[in-house]
């Protein structure tokens, strides 16, 4: 995209940086997903509320090293000039086998040079059979272009 990714943001915008969001977590890289973030970014994940980068990346390890085979898909819900709210559901296994799908919705509020300071994450997990599973792209990279997104999830 030849546009810059900062505010005020358009539908093109928005959606891509959606799309860069997932991309970066569905690579469950710490340091690469907190680099989106401001260095004072405040979070809201559930109870967990705290502040910083370095919050980010301690959190995230935290996630992912008990959240195995991780899987996301995020989609846009609205957007305003410096705002975007999504819906997403991921999918992930605990070291027992048992499968989980995660419901949730995340508001999101920009600074000027498009780094993300605030994300408000409200999430609900929900246990599921391992045949009841949706996402199966390659765990190691993003979602394929062609896999289905969430408009036309049954839940």
């Amino acid at each position: 995209m030849s546009t810059p990714l900062v505010p005020p943001f358009t539908h093109d915008i928005a959606i891509a940086k959606v799309r860069m969001a997932e991309d970066a977590w569905n690579s469950r890289d710490p340091d690469r997903v907190a680099l989106a973030y401001t260095e004072d970014s405040h979070w809201r994940n559930r109870a967990e509320i705290f502040q910083g980068r370095e919050a980010i990346r301690a959190f995230l390890r935290r996630k992912w090293d008990r959240e195995l085979d991780y899987r996301l898909v995020k989609e846009l819900w609205a957007f305003g000039e410096n705002r975007i709210a999504v819906r997403f559901q991921y999918e992930w296994h605990d070291d027992a086998g048992q499968w989980y799908r995660a419901y949730g919705n995340e508001n999101w509020e920009f600074a000027e040079n498009g780094l993300m300071r605030r994300r408000e994450a409200s999430i609900n997990d929900r246990p599921i059979a391992a045949e009841d599973r949706r996402f199966f792209w390659d765990a190691s990279g993003p979602r394929p272009q062609d896999h289905p997104g969430l408009m036309n999830s049954p839940e």
